[in-house]
This record gives structure tokens, C-alpha cells and sequence, in this order.
């Protein structure tokens, strides 16, 4: 990198510890600090939803799988995400600002003490913390191998600068912060991506270059499913797409809850689900063509940056840089926003008796002093990522398998047609699926596509079976389940104010 990309890069954390002071000053009170006190506009919102659910791991473990399997990446991720979200624009992202609008939650968990009881809120908490420690463990890894191709700036460095820098803009922004900073840094990704594509185009000939780079790399790259991405590996995905980017993935479900109404809601997971459906196109395309540019790259991880380095001029390579780091960051500091939220809303207080009666001021301290350890312990776990399959075995298999059986509960508890559901059938569900990963994983050695289908499809089954044959229905649950669906006008009349008590 040359001075002026390094003065490019050093501007951009700039931007974001500035805008991270800006917000401050809008963060009165824990509903401001993890739902933005519900006045999120809609496209900001959608933006933000979008920018937070991939990292510079795509630019990563992503772009090694588009290196060896090709267009596969484009279904089995942007085409499921695209189809998850349209589901989700009718079934679940209007529900979550009416539970915050009529019982005062800052928490994507709060609800689950009055839908199912304590044990399982605690249960579904402090597993899904655990598991995001893991997968923000390896954010942190993906940005610290483009920073070590780039710059070759060692990996701890990379590991610790990056988390320093977004420690310092989320930890006393919020959600505010990370919203607006994700608003910057989809801009800086649009410049940054739509530069490398053409460049890229214009290496293969141009215009042509989109049709006929297919007939120049092997057979198997242009198929919908090549090597272990099969079609139920696929399938498997698409049904985690559906729990994770609707809610089961704390940060994402923060981004509807930070909306105005259920429409509002809505609208931001259909532009999500549009950016899903477009953007990729223009962002894998350099990473489908790099085995034509570059054919004998011995790490296909490192496959995207050297693109960049090689083919980017001066200045550009900074922005890039920028882009890629924006992606890790965004996605980084919405979810320590998230695991912040559980912990202080949810885990803290069944633990500790005097917390249910805190300030405003001393539980925002709580909330800050949480981001600041949960993000401390995720980068340590980065510097150890090898000994857990690396960033590919961290994203994909490990929170892609584990992901399901704790959000199922979580979002078809929302739905009326699992009403009959309740608290023994979201235990069992979610311990049978942690128990089949560990099976499938480590005892009889399955491929990718068993180890992510049978943890999600084991917890289904039976959260759906055990509802069915042994119905746990209760006043509670119903008073939850009917509110969240009734219409617009009604669901929509706030009953408490943000960063009121929750319910239970």
C-alpha cells in the first residue's frame, strides 16, 4: 500500500470513532442504546440489516469457495439470503417492532420468559452468546489475513486494530452508531466493489466478458451445486437463512425492532432482500474470474486481496482496504450491540437480583461495560481460530449448524401455528440439535451438507412434533402470539415506553 492508500485507511477509522461520538450524544437510555428508541428509518434500517450480515469472511472463506466451486457460492448464499428475507418481509420482521412497541423489549430474547418460561430464555441466552463469541471470533481472523496480504501487518495486529477501533464507535454509540457507520460503509462498498468489477470486466474483454468467462473456467464452476455445496446442503442453508437472517441472529432481529411499525419493518427486510439478490452479482464476479487472472494461487483465502493488491491503482487499494474492513466492523459491533443487549436485559438480571431494578444510567454503564468484555474475549478466541477449522469452519459449519436449533424456538414461537408449542419442546428441540452436531461433527464424520442439515432439521422436528402430541398452550403464550398478530393499527400502539421494563 502505498501513502496515499494508507492515508485513505487512516481516514476511514476517523470517520467511524467520529461518528461513533455523534451518536453518543443520541444514546439516552438502554432503548436507545439497543433499538435506537424504535425512530430507525426504514431504508437505514434495510441498509443496516444488509451491511451486517456478512463480513470481510466473505471476502475470505467466501471468495476461496468461489475460487474452487465458482457460481455456486451466488446460490447457496445470495439466493437463499434473497428467499429467506422475502419470507420474512410477511412473517417475522413486522413482528419485531411490535414486540418492542407493545411490551418495551430491548432484547431479541426478552419475550421468551412470557412465551415459554425462564429456564428457556436462559438456556437459548447463554448458548447463543457462546456461540457468537465463536463467530465473531473468526470476523476478526478473515480482516486480520486481508490486512496481513495488504499491508503485511501481523495477524494478532490486524486482530487488535480493528477491534480497537470498533470497540471504541459501538461501545459508546450503540445501535445508532452502528447503523449510521454501516450507512458509510455501504457507500465506501459500492465505490470500492463496482471498481473492482469493472477492472475485472475489462481484463476479460469487456461486456462479454460476464457470459463468456463460463466457457473459460472448468465445467463444474458454472453449476448451481459443485463439490459439497450440494442441493441439500443448499436446502439445508436456505431453511438456517430463514431463522438467521429473520431474527435468529440477534443483530439482525435489533434492526427490525429498531423500526417505527410492523410496515416499516417490513419494508427494510424487502430492501435487504433486494441488495441480497444484486449485489453479490457484482461482488463475486472478480472472485469467479481470479482462477483465469491468477490460476495458481496456493491459498485460495488470500484469493480477493491479491486481486485488489494486483490490480487496483494507487489510492483505490486504500479504499478497498477500507471496504473490506468495513465489512467485518459493521457486522462486529451490531453483534456486540446484540450479545450486549441479552446479556444485560436478559442473562444479568435471573442472576442477579438487584439488576431488575437499575438506573437508566447504571444499566447503559452495564450495557457498555459488556460490549467491551464480549468483544476483549471474542478477539482472543480470533488468535486460536486454526484450532477450530479456521474462518470457513467457524462461519459456515460451526454457527451455520448451531445457529437453528437456537433460533427455531425463538421465531416460530412468534407464529400462532406453533402456539401448542411451549417450553419442554424448546429445550428438547434445542438440546437434541446441539447433540446431533456433536454426533454428525465428531462421531460418524459427515460431510458439510450433514453437518449443517441434521443439527436445524433434528431441532425442527421435534419443536414442531413435541407441540403436536403434547400441547403446552397457556394463557401467556397466547396473550404474546395474538398480539404480535394483530394489524397494523392496533399492533402498532406503543403500551410502553423504550427502554421500559420488558415483559415477564
Amino acid at each position: 500500500m502505498s501513502a496515499l492508500d494508507w492515508a485513505v485507511l487512516v481516514a476511514y477509522f476517523a470517520l467511524m470513532v467520529g461518528i461513533g461520538v455523534w451518536a453518543h450524544r443520541r444514546v439516552r437510555h438502554s432503548g436507545d442504546y439497543f433499538a435506537a428508541g424504535g425512530r430507525m428509518p426504514w431504508w437505514l434500517a434495510g441498509i443496516s440489516h444488509h451491511m451486517s450480515g456478512y463480513s470481510a469472511a466473505v471476502f475470505v472463506g467466501y471468495a476461496a469457495i468461489a475460487y474452487q466451486y465458482g457460481f455456486t457460492l451466488y446460490i447457496w448464499w445470495a439466493i437463499g439470503i434473497t428467499i429467506a428475507l422475502l419470507v420474512g418481509a410477511a412473517l417475522f420482521a413486522p413482528r419485531w417492532p411490535r414486540l418492542r412497541k407493545r411490551f418495551g423489549i430491548a432484547s431479541p430474547l426478552e419475550y421468551l420468559r412470557s412465551r415459554y418460561n425462564l429456564p428457556t430464555q436462559q438456556v437459548l441466552a447463554w448458548s447463543g452468546t457462546l456461540l457468537k463469541v465463536f463467530d465473531v471470533g473468526a470476523k476478526w481472523t478473515a480482516i486480520a489475513i486481508l490486512l496481513n496480504v495488504f499491508t503485511g501487518m501481523p495477524l494478532l495486529t490486524g486482530i487488535l486494530l480493528t477491534g480497537g477501533v470498533t470497540l471504541v464507535y459501538c461501545t459508546v454509540g450503540g445501535l445508532w452508531a452502528d447503523a449510521l457507520t454501516e450507512l458509510g460503509q455501504f457507500v465506501i462498498q459500492l465505490i470500492a466493489g463496482i471498481t473492482m468489477f469493472a477492472i475485472v470486466l475489462a481484463k476479460l474483454g469487456g461486456v462479454s466478458g460476464l457470459w463468456t468467462m463460463w466457457d473459460r473456467l472448468p465445467a463444474e464452476h458454472a453449476k448451481p451445486f459443485a463439490g459439497p455445496y450440494t442441493l441439500i446442503f443448499v436446502l439445508a442453508y436456505l431453511l438456517i437463512d430463514a431463522l438467521s437472517y429473520n431474527g435468529g441472529t440477534w443483530n439482525l432481529a435489533q434492526r427490525f425492532m429498531a423500526t417505527s411499525s410492523g410496515a416499516s419493518g417490513r419494508r427494510s427486510a424487502l430492501l435487504s432482500a433486494a441488495l441480497y439478490l444484486i449485489w453479490p452479482v457484482i461482488l463475486f464476479y472478480p472472485m469467479w474470474a481470479a482462477p483465469l487472472l491468477y490460476p495458481h494461487i496456493a491459498d485460495p483465502t488470500q484469493s480477493y486481496a491479491i486481486l485488489s493488491e494486483r490490480l487496483l491503482p494507487t489510492g483505490l487499494l486504500g479504499l478497498v482496504v477500507a471496504g473490506l474492513m468495513s465489512h467485518t466492523m459493521a457486522m462486529t459491533s451490531s453483534d456486540a450491540n446484540a450479545i450486549s443487549a441479552v446479556v444485560t436485559r436478559d442473562i444479568i438480571p435471573a442472576v442477579w437480583s438487584r439488576a431488575r431494578n437499575l438506573s437508566a444510567g447504571r444499566e447503559l454503564a452495564i450495557a457498555r461495560t459488556v460490549t467491551v468484555l464480549f468483544m476483549a474475549v471474542s478477539m482472543v478466541l480470533a488468535a486460536e481460530a486454526d484450532r477450530f477449522g479456521g474462518v470457513i469452519g467457524l462461519i459456515i459449519l460451526w454457527f451455520g449448524a448451531l445457529v437453528g436449533p437456537i433460533s427455531i424456538p425463538m421465531l416460530l414461537g412468534m407464529l400462532p401455528a406453533f402456539r401448542r408449542s411451549g417450553p419442554i419442546a424448546a429445550i428438547v428441540s434445542w438440546l437434541a440439535g446441539l447433540v446431533a452436531f456433536g454426533i454428525v461433527k465428531y462421531g460418524i464424520a459427515g460431510g458439510d451438507a450433514a453437518v449443517v442439515a441434521t443439527p436445524v432439521i433434528t431441532s425442527l422436528v421435534l419443536y414442531i412434533g413435541l407441540g403436536l402430541v403434547h400441547s403446552e398452550r397457556r394463557p401467556a403464550t397466547d396473550a404474546v402470539v395474538d398480539a404480535l398478530s394483530e394489524d397494523e393499527r392496533r399492533a402498532d400502539e406503543p403500551t410502553h415506553a423504550p427502554g421500559a421494563v420488558g415483559i415477564g
